[in-house]
């Protein structure tokens, strides 16, 4: 049965509450400035309203995950400080005599809300800035921060190990019996813990396949399941979006960048962030997806929650034909840092928008251009190249005319001007906003395993991380615009 928070105050609440809080703490201006009733609200169709007992309140256990992502506790140290601290138990609105949730409850209350009911208890925080005229909703942010896995890696023998392991323990709830005289046969009692050879890799391939070919089909869903993941694993060598650990089956080894030491397994973080360093929407990935392709879900959300995007700030992983055509159809203007792979350079040629065309450093006009992948090539008359007195320096030998490749961005955002290069001075402040989350509510390794829960922990970050933005802009609104709204418009 739905519980319902005690909103009467006695005596000696007042007085304990009025003489030990702090005169001023986030805590504080968080619990003044934003309405937590939304919980109760979002939950209340997951209790009975007449039968069994009463539970906590929906706002109370909400609020206790809260201060968990808030200072980056564990649910057992957030379920200890609630007993004793006396700021938390006024944040969460117990009295000082009200029993405490166990950390136990934390798990039931987390696991029952589930994903999609964490993202709209997000949304409703957003809906809350909009109503209180926080959000500028004109010029949007968008990257992906990585996140490293709950998990150890394994070389190529140790994780064929650890399969057969799992699923003799799937076995053993169906059969303990064949699963002892499997584990006797299958499993080793330590770990390999040496680089493995060729050999001895193909060796413990022609096991597995051969535990695979017993056990299949013989016992439980769970445990066929686990064998058709382990064969894909002892038959695929070099897959991409290949399995990490069978601990966490959902991690996949990606890369932030080029560089032999950016790669990491775990997930991504995408965000998009407002003006006013709200971050409006949240997705998440997985270590190797590539965020610059999954730009639509996120503006869809956006979307959803009826926000106002004028322009997009990226950087150069969304610079993509695909991303451009996006935007403009839905009236987006892209601030995007150009990618410099496969582009030929095009200093001293100017578009002309109304043309449609390039102008040559000696005044030629484009005589037509080719569509590209992500752009177009733009090419001249042979005529006139010929008799250029500067052909050398645009024309390649083994062509007989100047041909220039424009990425489709120029031609959406109207070149290199400085109204974009101060739209792309913003994007800094979601890097700022990834290292807050990193250093100071843990997000910078998984607190769960499975995607769906590492979701929960995302949201749950930039939750909290909103609530103290918000609490933070009510309090004292910034002086000055970050961008003039002038140059938005003109640029837009």
């Amino acid at each position: 049965m739905l519980g319902k928070p005690n909103k009467q105050k006695d005596f000696f609440d007042s007085y304990v509450y009025e003489n030990l809080l702090p005169a001023e703490h986030i805590l504080l201006d968080i619990k003044d400035k934003i309405d937590f009733s939304f919980v109760e609200e979002e939950t209340k169709d997951l209790y009975d309203c007449q039968l069994g007992r009463p539970s906590y309140p929906p706002e109370v256990l909400f609020k206790m995950l809260f201060l968990e992502f808030y200072y980056n506790l564990s649910d057992v140290e957030v379920a200890r400080q609630v007993k004793y601290n006396v700021l938390y138990r006024y944040f969460i609105g117990l009295q000082i005599h009200d029993p405490t949730p166990d950390d136990t409850s934390l798990v039931v209350f987390r696991e029952r809300l589930g994903k999609e009911r964490f993202d709209r208890l997000f949304d409703r925080i957003v809906l809350q800035a909009k109503d209180k005229g926080l959000l500028r909703e004109r010029l949007k942010i968008v990257d992906a921060s990585k996140i490293n896995a709950d998990i150890s890696l394994s070389n190529k023998i140790n994780l064929l190990h650890q399969g057969r392991k799992f699923i003799i323990k799937a076995i053993s709830k169906f059969d303990p019996k064949k699963a002892k005289e499997l584990a006797k046969k299958y499993l080793r009692k330590t770990r390999f813990f040496t680089k493995p050879e060729k050999k001895e890799i193909a060796q413990e391939r022609k096991l597995t396949r051969k535990f695979i070919a017993k056990v299949k089909g013989k016992f439980s869903q769970e445990a066929d399941e686990l064998c058709r993941v382990l064969n894909t694993v002892s038959w695929n060598r070099k897959k991409k979006g290949k399995l990490a650990s069978f601990i966490d089956t959902d991690a996949r080894f990606g890369r932030t960048s080029p560089s032999a030491e950016a790669h990491f397994c775990g997930y991504k973080a995408h965000i998009a962030e407002d003006e006013s360093e709200i971050i409006t929407s949240v997705d998440t990935l997985s270590g190797n997806e590539i965020e610059g392709v999954r730009l639509e879900p996120l503006l869809n959300k956006e979307a959803e929650k009826q926000l106002k995007v004028s322009g997009l700030i990226g950087d150069s992983i969304y610079d993509t034909g695909d991303n451009y055509q996006l935007l403009g159809t839905r009236k987006i203007k892209p601030y995007i840092t150009f990618h410099r792979r496969n582009r030929r350079t095009w200093q001293g040629f100017r578009l002309n928008k109304k043309k449609n065309a390039l102008r040559c450093p000696q005044g030629n006009l484009s005589i037509g251009r080719i569509p590209q992948e992500e752009g177009f090539l733009y090419y001249f008359s042979t005529t006139a190249c010929q008799s250029c007195p500067a052909k050398s320096t645009c024309i390649k030998p083994t062509e007989d005319r100047a041909r220039v490749f424009v990425k489709a961005g120029y031609l959406f955002s109207g070149g290199n001007n400085r109204y974009r290069k101060r739209a792309l001075k913003l994007r800094k402040m979601i890097e700022r906003k990834f290292g807050e989350a990193k250093k100071w509510h843990g997000l910078a390794r998984a607190r769960y395993r499975g995607k769906w829960k590492v979701a929960i922990q995302i949201i749950m970050t930039f939750l909290v991380m909103n609530a103290k933005r918000i609490a933070r802009l009510l309090k004292s609104p910034p002086i000055k615009e970050v961008f003039q709204p002038a140059l938005a418009i003109r640029a837009g």
